[in-house]
C-alpha cells in the first residue's frame, strides 16, 4: 500500500487498531442499568428509606452483570442485591433478587415484578376495644 492510499484509508476510518500485528477485538458492551431501570429501582428505594428500612446503596458494575446493592447502615453487608445478568436473559430472566445469605429470592424478565418480592406487606391487625 502506498503512502496515498494508506493516509486516505486511515481518513476514511477503515482500518482497525492493531494490537501485537492483529487487530483489536471489538469492546464487549457495558451491563447497566438504564435510565427506566434505575428509576424502577430508586422509587422502592426512596419508599424504604422512608419507611425506615433502607439506609444507603451502591452500584457496581461489573464484566457480567450490574449490581444495585442495599444496606441497613453502610457499613453492613448489602441486605439485598438486585441484579442484571443479560446471559440469563432468554433463560429464568436478566433481573434477580439475593438477600444477605446469598439465596435468589426472584428471578424474572420483567423489572417491577422482579421488586414486588422486596415490597413491605401491609398487616392488618384486628384491634379489640
Amino acid at each position: 500500500m502506498s503512502e496515498a492510499d494508506e493516509s486516505a484509508s486511515q481518513r476514511s476510518g477503515s482500518l482497525s487498531p492493531l494490537v501485537h500485528g492483529h487487530k483489536a477485538p471489538p469492546p464487549k458492551p457495558v451491563v447497566s442499568f438504564n435510565r427506566r431501570e434505575l428509576d424502577t429501582i430508586l422509587r422502592l428505594y426512596g419508599r424504604m428509606v422512608a419507611d425506615g428500612e433502607w439506609r444507603d446503596y451502591a452500584i457496581d458494575i461489573l464484566k457480567d452483570r450490574a449490581v444495585f446493592s442495599v444496606f441497613r447502615r453502610s457499613s453492613e453487608m448489602p441486605l439485598y442485591r438486585i441484579e442484571k445478568d443479560p446471559k440469563l436473559a432468554r433463560r429464568q430472566g436478566a433481573y434477580s433478587i439475593i438477600a444477605a445469605g446469598g439465596m435468589i429470592l426472584k428471578r424474572g424478565h420483567d423489572l417491577a415484578q422482579v421488586l414486588r418480592v422486596l415490597e413491605k406487606k401491609k398487616h392488618l391487625r384486628v384491634v379489640d376495644a
